[in-house]
Parts: C-alpha cells; structure tokens; sequence
C-alpha cells in the first residue's frame, strides 16, 4: 500500500512530463516546419496524398499558430522573410520542391493545387481568413518571386476567386504604392490573374466582384500615377485578350459621370441642347459607343421621377415624362444596337419594377411614334433580341402593333426605306 502511494505521483507525473513535450512540439515553428515539408516531401507530386496528410496532421499540429508558415511552404516550399526572401535559402532540408512554385506553369496542375487549398480550408475553416492574410501578403512580395512564380501565384489566385475561395477585396494589394513603381508587375499579374479566373468562370463573375469589392473604378491604379488614363488601360487589357474588362473599365468610368448627367438632366428640357452637347463630349473623352450611353441615358431619365405607386396613374405619368425626353434618346439611337440595347433597357425596368408591366407596348408605341426606336428594331426585339424577363407578358402586349407594323411594311416598302 506504502509503495502505491509513492508510485501514483510518479506516474502522474511522467504522463505530465509526455504532454509538456507535445505542447512543446506545438509551439516551435521550426518542428511545425520539419514536419511539414518531411510530409510533402513523403507525399511528392500526389496531391491527393498531400490534401490527406495535411488534413491528419492538422489534428496533431498547430494551424491556427503556424498558418503564414504552412502557407508560404506549400507556395514557396519554405518560409519567408519579410519581403518574400526563402529564410533557409541555404539549406536544402528545409525547403520542399512540392509546392506551388516548383509546379509546372499550366493550368491543370495549378487547379489541382487549388483543390489542395479548398480541401483544407473546407476542413479547418480557421484558416480561411489566415489564407486570405497569406495571398495579400505574398501580393505584396512579388518582387522577390521570378517571373514564373508570379505567373503561377496569379493562376492560383485567380482559380481561387473564381470558386469563391478567397474574395476579391485580396487584390488591394495590387494597389500598393512599391508594386506599382515596379512598373508592370501589378498589372501583368493582374492579367494572368483575369484570364485564369475568366478561363474558370466568365468575365461577369469577374467584374459583378469587382463592383461588390468597389474595385470597380480602381482598376487604373494597377498603372504608375502617370499611366492613369483610360485609353492606356483599354489599350493593354485589349492587346491582353482582356476586351471584356477594357469595355467594363470604360463603362465604370463613364458611369462616374452619371451624377452629373442626372444633374443635368433634372433642369429643364430648355437644356436639351446643351445635355446632348454634354453627353457627346462625355462619348468622346472615355472613348464610349452608343449603344453603352443609351442605357445609361434611359436609367437617369427614369431615376429623375418620384413614380405614382397606381398602376393605373403611372402609365400615363410615364408617358408624359418620356415624352419630353424622347428627343434626347433619338439623338443617342441612331444604331441598331442601340435601339435594341434600349428596348431591353425598357423591357428590363418594366419587369422589375411591377406596376409598370402594362405600360411596357405604350413606351414602345410612344418610342416608335417619336423616332427613338425604328420598325427593324422592333420586330428585331420581338422575334429574337427579347430578354427572358416577363417576356410572354410583353410579347402577347406587343403583338398586335407587331403585326401592325409587318402590314405597313408591306404596304409601303418606300416610305420604310425614306424612315431610315
């Protein structure tokens, strides 16, 4: 009995002894770190058995410490030193090749790796803000990666935005005054990063983030302060493969200037002119086609009422309000693709906002009527231009000025051709 006594302190005390060592291990970036790589270096190019080892060895290890450590490792195969320098640049041991780094530069071993990333995230979801943290940090140390680093990061990160692993808001980091100075590193990263997201997705998904991130109108700082303008920046996303950006950007800009074009607008229609002036010049400095303006012109004009809540009162109210507008948006409708462009516009605005749905055919017949909108463009809409919104409610209430307008067309070809 004496010797129990004496044995049970001992035993507890070795057990104690065990856990301050595990605790130990816990804590000592440079242990986390051997394990780390000895683990991808056991697992090599099998992502599948890197994804299942780091999934175990998160139960042993420290992520939540060690998580800028276990990233810069399965990226850079090492840590790094503020800056993005490979602190054991010297010592082979402490590094890996299996990393993101060392991969081959294309397309389907990059998304594999992206799988890694998700997989792990998935499973500790700790780590999702300390990934987003690692990304702008590494954003900012491109300068120390070659050039093939830094085209494999964008891959990576751009196949992570595009599956919603990591939100737009990282690529501030771009923004930064040094990346910027090294002239084209943010934006040749920018672009690799665009084509592997768009290469993913599409370019919606691209700039509908953008606009929730309000990077929108940023996009011209990836540029020196003296490279700012919109023709440079249409002109390198264009030569880039990038058109659906170039024509965002361009669009965003001039969407700046809507404000003051509403402004404009709510003075008197005595003002025409000199909106119509305005607008052209508006067209001229951000390089705009019409068919982006006409959009934009019907949005402001329709934003500049207070609308009655009847049904019955807002027909007519509209039609007294775009009555005298319809001079302005003839000026802006002398394209096809304008026309149509306006007729979705209408067509759009009727179907969002309810209780205009029966005014849709008195817009288009008052449109028609006031030249805005030509016969081509309307049958055009109606057979194939038409948006999937509402579309039998407005096609049944356009059908039978349609057919109105196909019997006229027969009837006087000529007078058709002297409308144009």
């Amino acid at each position: 009995n004496f010797m129990n006594k004496h044995q049970k302190p001992v035993l507890t005390g070795q057990r104690f002894k065990t856990r301050k060592r595990d605790e130990k291990e816990k804590f000592e970036p440079t242990v986390f770190r051997d394990t780390i790589i000895q683990g991808l270096n056991e697992a090599g190019n099998d992502l599948e058995a890197v994804a299942k080892f780091l999934d175990s060895t998160g139960s042993r290890l420290d992520y939540r410490r060690y998580a800028d450590t276990l990233f810069d490792i399965l990226i850079a195969g090492s840590m790094l030193a503020p800056g993005g320098t490979r602190i054991d640049d010297n010592d082979k041991t402490k590094m890996t090749s299996h990393c993101v780094f060392s991969a081959d530069e294309d397309y389907d071993t990059i998304r594999n790796y992206a799988q890694v990333f998700n997989k792990l995230i998935r499973r500790y979801k700790y780590l999702e803000k300390a990934f987003e943290e690692e990304i702008k940090k590494l954003l900012l140390f491109l300068k120390a990666f070659s050039e093939t680093e830094q085209t494999k990061l964008a891959m990576l990160t751009g196949i992570l935005l595009a599956n919603g692993t990591l939100p737009a808001t990282i690529l501030t980091s771009l923004f930064t005054d040094n990346i910027v100075k090294e002239v084209g590193i943010a934006v040749s990263f920018a672009v690799k990063l665009f084509k592997a997201w768009m290469a993913e997705k599409d370019a919606n998904s691209v700039t509908s983030s953008l606009r929730k991130a309000n990077l929108d109108k940023r996009l011209l700082e990836l540029f020196p302060a003296n490279r700012q303008n919109v023709e440079h920046f249409a002109k390198y996303f264009i030569d880039a493969g990038l058109k659906e950006l170039s024509d965002f950007l361009r669009v965003q800009q001039s969407l700046g200037t809507r404000k003051e074009l509403q402004k404009e607008l709510q003075k008197e229609v005595s003002l025409f002119h000199q909106v119509v002036i305005y607008v052209k010049e508006e067209m001229k400095r951000n390089d705009l086609p019409e068919p982006a303006v006409i959009g934009l012109l019907w949005t402001c004009i329709m934003n500049a009422v207070e609308w009655n809540k009847k049904e019955e009162l807002v027909a007519e109210q509209a039609l007294k309000h775009l009555k005298q507008y319809a001079p302005l948006l003839a000026v802006f409708s002398t394209q096809g693709q304008s026309e149509l462009i306006l007729l979705q516009k209408v067509q759009e605005y009727c179907y969002d906002n309810i209780h205009f749905m029966k005014a849709f055919q008195k817009i288009v017949v008052l449109f028609y009527k006031a030249d805005v909108l030509s016969e081509e463009a309307i049958l055009k809409w109606y057979k194939e231009a038409h948006l999937a919104k509402g579309k039998s409610v407005f096609l049944d209430q356009m059908k039978k000025f349609v057919e109105w307008l196909q019997n006229a067309e027969e009837e006087s070809e000529s007078e058709g051709e002297d409308n144009e």
